[in-house]
């Protein structure tokens, strides 16, 4: 009977090392170019949103431009008569004004010029 020899084979360290740097350099390679595409997903998926976003201002800008002209329609002064008159509403007489004294400023207003006539009229004035 004769014994087969079994050779026996040293692991080479260098080939070890260079079959770890091999698999560090690839796995950083797929992780660098993932995040690449994450990223570049995400610039995507932001830039839809930003798009969106600027729909809904021009909107809103559109909206309220459209709710400042009715305002101003609303607020007209001969809206506004139209509609007193409408209801009922007449002008007042200058006997049905009174003014209160803590809303007319001094010197100002229809009690100044009352005030102003009613010097001027006085005996003795000048």
């Amino acid at each position: 009977m004769t014994k087969t020899q079994r050779l026996h084979h040293e692991p080479d360290p260098r080939v070890r090392r260079a079959l770890g740097v091999a698999l560090a350099t690839s796995a950083l390679l797929v992780a660098g170019a993932l995040t690449v595409v994450g990223v570049r997903l995400e610039q995507v998926h932001l830039a839809y949103r930003l798009d969106a976003l600027r729909g809904d201002r021009a909107r809103t800008a559109e909206t309220i431009r459209q709710l400042e002209v009715e305002v101003a329609t609303l607020r007209s002064p001969s809206r506004i008569e139209a509609r007193a008159r409408q209801i009922g509403l007449l002008t007042p007489g200058r006997d049905q004004v009174r003014l209160a004294r803590e809303y007319v400023t001094a010197g100002v207003g229809l009690a100044a010029e009352r005030n102003r006539a009613a010097a001027l009229a006085a005996p003795g004035a000048r």
